[in-house]
């Protein structure tokens, strides 16, 4: 059995190490070159430290009562543990299968014992209790009952923690009985003004527990019994509305885009003007206009002075039903890691933060979702409050508690969003519990958007394909239009109620805006009696017809160049010409020809005519030749380098191939004791892919050198640690290399001093020196 934890970490099998590396990403970034760097990488105070700060407050609980009972080093029965915290062994078990595979816990046959770096991290007084007695001090007489009534006033003052106190006033009553507990060899005095609780006597006070109530479960806040089909209507509710404040936002920045603040962002006036055509608060259009950002339909144009404007996935999103539109929102919500809470409050340059601003991005925002809609997904049907669900989140990772605002925010959002209904978690939002913290939409996310349109599919209302055309100028929706008939509704008239039914009215303005689009009168009125079970009111017919009167009496067009000649004749033929259809002639005027192309071009197609042209500015006078405008470097485009990181199991296991000392390459055959691999081509002296038979690797690799200087460092701090002896390669005085057996003592500011056995001698040598570790 394994006699150290490297030995533990070199012994486990091809899976466990590749859970290994999936439970802690870090040892596997970059990839360690042997299992001897991969056992010193984990034992390092800052894996460890990364490994333990999402721990949940019940295994935090089972590993201060392992370090705390395995303080002289004594194997740790399962058994113990459970007594230690005075709760059930296979809860212990539980936690312990959690520990293991993450190399927080190793066992040598006999017990259990905490990874080497478990202690550093979990701090000098685990579960409120003090170091261990030093070695060569006396066993005091735990004989309790014994002590006076002050004395045991002291000593359940220190009982469970902090087990150090302050040592009173010469001449008082306790300082006598510190005094008293101090000779008794209870307390030990650490300096002239405190004493210590030593873990022995800690432990016999508290009868052998190490925790007076652990929690190994997570609590279960009582909230409030919502039915499951309150939850997804009015989910799907608020998801329809979503999408319609959504498609609204583009539709306003298509006709007026918003400029950008200098520093990135919305100014506070165009969130403002926002808000009131999207008809909510300013909190809820900056979640709007976040969350169309992050869904890829809004963006900064480029231009100078920036704007932001709708993009090109804003018109295929708007081409789809609402299902399929809202999965795609809550899908790139699900996935953002941008804090729209925080719009207007103050940086600490008290600088208000505007929507978009760069300064809302937060890496942990993923994560912290995720861990919220799990808290909700573990009560389904309960309406869980912010307090609920901090209270879940503060035992889930008590060393990193998030802040309440935080998942306020976040809890508010997706009501928003519709991923909850009356405080719960609804059946489409719950899809999103399996969506990886910062996922996109690509590959596994296709699948992930189809299920969230079908589920909410599931919770919506029937659709409606007619509007109840009025002799007032209404139309009455009785239900939820379909798509077709809500962007006619939505092109030519203008909403003045919602709720079951949803009230429409129609004007000069709404009919005008529809003839912005490029529609006609009798378009409009054939779609409209196409919707409507009774014939268009005359009043609405005349309001159309006389609005696209008006609208077609004046016209404004836009041209980017024009040629004009003294003699009609030079122009005749222009016009009509096919093989000139590209550029967009009309005929202004008997001598002038507008063009929808830059004046250059222009220029150029009539030169190829044979025309004789001159090229003018805006004050009639003729110019030379016009620059070309900067063309689009594409070579200078960046390109990421490709980068490996082990995310899936495959990536992992070649990284323990490769620690092995296995070559990485496709298997074909296998025989007993022998394994088959391809070699790539090239690497043969026939230069074609060869098969050769090579020895099966064994289990573990011999002891080798570390070289990298983080595992190097992580092997000096275990040595130091365990007070073992290490070889040392390092460069001497006169630069070459020197290899010596050492017992490193203290590793500090760039230093280590170490004790040289042979030469009975202590030495400093620099960090920046040393070329290699390698256990003796």
């Amino acid at each position: 059995m394994a006699g150290t934890y490297a030995e533990w970490v070199r012994q486990r099998s091809d899976d466990e190490l590749v859970a290994l590396l999936a439970a802690r990403p870090d040892l596997g970034t970059p990839a360690p070159s042997s299992l001897r760097s991969l056992a010193a990488r984990a034992a390092s105070r800052t894996s460890t430290e990364r490994a333990v700060a999402h721990l949940d407050a019940g295994t935090l609980a089972v590993l201060e009562a392992l370090v705390a009972l395995a303080s002289d080093r004594t194997p740790v029965a399962p058994d113990d543990l459970a007594a230690a915290l005075g709760t059930a062994a296979d809860a212990v078990r539980r936690v312990l299968e959690i520990a293991r595979p993450a190399g927080l816990v190793w066992d040598d046959g006999d017990g259990l014992h905490p990874a080497p770096g478990l202690e550093e991290v979990l701090g000098p007084y685990p579960a409120g209790l003090g170091p261990a007695r030093p070695s060569d001090g006396p066993a005091p007489d735990l004989d309790l009952p014994r002590a006076s009534a002050a004395e045991q006033q002291v000593l359940d003052a220190l009982a469970w923690g902090p087990p150090v106190g302050v040592v009173p006033a010469p001449g008082s009553t306790a300082r006598t009985a510190v005094d008293g507990l101090v000779d008794a060899g209870l307390l030990l005095r650490t300096d002239a003004r405190h004493v210590l609780l030593p873990r022995d006597v800690g432990l016999a006070l508290r009868a052998g527990r190490t925790h007076r109530d652990p929690q190994l479960v997570a609590p279960r806040p009582p909230g409030r019994p919502v039915p499951p089909a309150a939850v997804d209507a009015e989910a799907a509710g608020a998801a329809l509305e979503a999408v319609r404040l959504v498609a609204r936002l583009v539709a306003a920045w298509d006709a007026d885009p918003p400029r950008t603040l200098r520093a990135g962002g919305l100014t506070v006036r165009d969130l403002r003007r926002l808000a009131l055509d999207l008809e909510t608060d300013e909190s809820t259009a900056a979640v709007v206009v976040e969350v169309a950002a992050t869904a890829g339909l809004v963006a900064d144009d480029g231009d100078s002075p920036a704007s932001y404007v709708p993009t090109a996935d804003a018109d295929r999103w708007e081409e789809g039903d609402d299902a399929d539109r809202w999965a795609g929102l809550a899908l790139a919500w699900a996935s953002s890691r941008r804090t729209a809470w925080q719009v207007g409050s103050r940086d600490e340059k008290g600088t208000v933060r505007a929507p978009l601003s760069p300064d809302l991005h937060r890496p942990w925002v993923p994560r912290l979702r995720a861990a919220v809609l799990d808290v909700l997904d573990a009560q389904p049907g309960t309406a869980l409050g912010v307090g609920d669900v901090v209270e879940v989140l503060r035992w889930s990772s008590p060393r990193a508690v998030p802040p309440e605002a935080a998942v306020a925010g976040l809890l508010r959002e997706a009501a928003l969003l519709g991923v909850t209904g009356a405080g719960a978690l609804s059946a489409p939002g719950a899809v999103l519990t399996g969506v990886a913290p910062g996922s996109g939409t690509d590959g596994p996310g296709d699948v992930t958007r189809v299920v969230l349109a079908e589920r909410l599919r599931a919770a919506l209302p029937a659709e409606v394909h007619e509007v109840l055309l009025q002799g007032d100028l209404t139309g009455i929706v009785p239900g939820r239009p379909d798509a077709e008939l809500a962007r006619l509704l939505a092109l030519t008239a203008d909403v003045e109620s919602r709720g079951a039914a949803t009230t429409v009215r129609f004007s000069t303005a709404s009919v005008t805006r529809a003839l912005d689009q490029g529609r006609s009168g009798d378009d409009l009125l054939a779609e409209l009696a196409h919707r409507s079970p009774v014939p268009v009111p005359q009043p609405l017919d005349y309001l159309v017809r006389d609005t696209a009167r008006r609208h077609e009496a004046l016209r404004v067009g836009a041209v980017q160049a024009y040629v004009r000649a003294a003699d009609p004749a030079v122009l005749a033929g222009l016009v009509e010409d096919p093989r000139l259809a590209r550029l967009g002639l009309v005929r202004l005027a008997p001598t002038v020809v507008g063009a929808a192309v830059p004046p250059a071009e222009l220029h150029d197609v009539l030169r190829e005519r044979g025309l004789l042209s001159a090229l003018e500015g805006p004050d009639g006078r003729a110019v030379g030749r016009r620059a070309r405008p900067p063309r689009l470097d594409r070579g200078r485009v960046r390109r990421d380098a490709p980068t490996v990181r082990g995310t899936d199991d495959d990536a992992r296991a070649a990284v323990v191939a490769r620690m092995r000392g296995t070559p990485v390459a496709t298997p074909v055959a296998a025989t007993a004791g022998t394994t088959s691999v391809t070699l790539p081509a090239g690497s043969a002296p026939s230069d074609r892919a060869t098969t050769v038979e090579a020895p099966a690797p064994p289990p573990a690799v011999a002891d080798d050198p570390v070289s990298s200087p983080g595992d190097a460092l992580a092997l000096l701090h275990e040595a130091i640690r365990d007070g073992r002896v290490v070889w040392i390669e390092m460069a001497g005085r006169t630069g070459a290399l020197e290899r010596r057996a050492l017992r490193p003592l203290r590793l500090d500011g760039g230093r280590l001093r170490a004790l040289d056995a042979d030469r009975e001698a202590e030495l400093t040598v620099a960090v920046h020196r040393i070329a290699s570790v390698e256990p003796a």
